[in-house]
């Protein structure tokens, strides 16, 4: 009884439950990925130009999780202001206890669409190692490859798509006043779609990880600094624009030197 009595009173604290649970998801997901995510990174740097390791179901599982990891690193700080804000109106509708639950299930739906794009980033690995596209260190081999995706990734943060899903993630109040579902069945899907305009507006940024390497945590840490830029400050719309132009000039000279 007295356990109940301290779950119930916990669970009353919704928001701050669950923005410390965001927070401890995040910070496991950077522990996970600062050991090495189940890869012999020291091997990967010793041996960075030695071709990458045959594929097994276990290492394309293995690969599958490394990256999920990855994202929900990168991704739950960013999005933990939306999944708050849902939390604030689900309490003045429910029980304070329904809207911290809801509110995790939100946040699991947003993550099983970031799961979607990892078994996708997956996919497209094996398709570029199957090439002899990238090395031991998960990086590119071809500077015309890098340079492409660089400069490909510049163009993008000008497109409408980039534009219309970053106005989503960057204001949760809109997001949440266009696409309200109640329930709990309500809520996951909710997360997914929050997911899915994430995806839209940061796919090709994560798609830089095989320029760089997708193991390389300088990367992994400057990108996920970057997209929490871009969605939290108020000029993420020019801070956007200013990244594709750095990425189209940097991706054009990294051609030009190719040549």
């Amino acid at each position: 009884m007295q356990g109940r009595l301290m779950l119930e009173h916990l669970l009353r604290r919704d928001r701050l439950v669950v923005a410390i649970g965001t927070a401890a998801v995040a910070a496991l997901a950077w522990a996970y990925l600062a050991s090495g995510a189940g890869m012999d990174t020291e091997m990967m740097a010793d041996m960075p130009d030695m071709a990458p390791m045959p594929w097994t179901p276990l290492y394309a599982a293995l690969l599958f999780v490394m990256w999920w990891v990855m994202m929900i690193a990168m991704m739950a700080p960013s999005a933990a202001p939306t999944v708050l804000l849902y939390a604030t109106v689900k309490r003045k509708q429910e029980t304070e206890s329904r809207a911290a639950i809801d509110a995790w299930i939100f946040l699991a739906g947003y993550l099983v669409a970031w799961a979607g794009f990892s078994l996708a980033a997956v996919l497209a690995q094996g398709a570029l190692e199957r090439y002899g596209l990238l090395s031991m260190a998960m990086a590119s081999t071809s500077a015309i490859l890098g340079g492409g995706i660089l400069v490909a990734a510049g163009l993008y943060q000008f497109t409408p798509l980039k534009h219309s899903c970053l106005r989503y993630c960057e204001s949760p109040l809109l997001f949440l006043s266009r696409h309200w579902l109640p329930g709990t069945l309500g809520a996951f899907r909710m997360g997914l779609r929050h997911g899915s305009y994430c995806i839209g507006c940061c796919w090709f940024l994560m798609v830089l990880l095989f320029v760089g390497g997708v193991m390389n945590l300088t990367w992994i840490i400057g990108i996920a600094l970057y997209v929490a830029a871009e969605k939290l400050l108020p000029f993420g719309r020019r801070l956007s624009h200013a990244a594709g132009a750095i990425l189209v000039l940097s991706g054009m000279i990294v051609l030009a030197r190719a040549m």
